[in-house]
C-alpha cells in the first residue's frame, strides 16, 4: 500500500526574509521539524516526508504539497518553519482520514488556510 506523501522543498526560504547564503535553508529546517515530529505522532508507518530540490515557486516562500494516489493534491506556500510543521502533520491526518482527500475548510489549522495556493484533482478524475 503506498505511503501519503508530504513534498517540501529544501531549497526553500520565506519570502519575507532575504536567503542565507548558506544553508540551512527554511525548507530543510521545515523537513527536520516535520520528521521528527512524524516519528513522534507514529506517523511514519502511513506518511513519507519526501524533500525535493524544488517545488518551483520561489517567490512563494517555503513551499510544501500533499498528495496521494486517487485523491487531489494540495499545495501549500509561504510556510514557515517554527509554526508550519505542527499544522501540516494535523492537516496530514485529517487528508489520511478523508476517504476521497477532500478535508473540510474549516477543519483545517488557520495557520494553513492562507496558505493553501491550489488543490489539483486526482489525475483520474473525469
Amino acid at each position: 500500500m503506498p505511503k501519503y506523501n508530504l513534498f517540501v522543498c529544501k531549497s526553500c526560504h520565506s519570502s519575507a526574509q532575504k536567503r542565507p547564503e548558506n544553508p540551512p535553508f527554511d525548507g530543510a529546517i521545515l523537513i527536520d521539524k516535520l520528521n521528527d515530529l512524524c516519528h513522534e505522532k507514529l506517523l511514519h508507518n502511513e506518511l513519507e516526508i519526501k524533500p525535493v530540490e524544488c517545488l518551483w515557486a520561489c517567490n512563494q516562500g517555503c513551499v510544501v504539497a500533499a498528495s496521494y494516489p486517487d485523491k487531489p493534491t494540495y499545495l501549500f506556500v509561504n510556510l514557515t518553519p517554527g509554526e508550519s510543521a505542527t499544522a501540516l502533520l494535523y492537516f496530514m491526518q485529517l487528508y489520511i482520514k478523508s476517504d476521497k482527500g477532500n478535508v473540510v475548510w474549516k477543519q483545517i489549522p488557520e495557520l494553513l488556510q492562507s496558505a493553501i495556493f491550489a488543490q489539483i484533482p486526482p489525475s483520474n478524475n473525469s
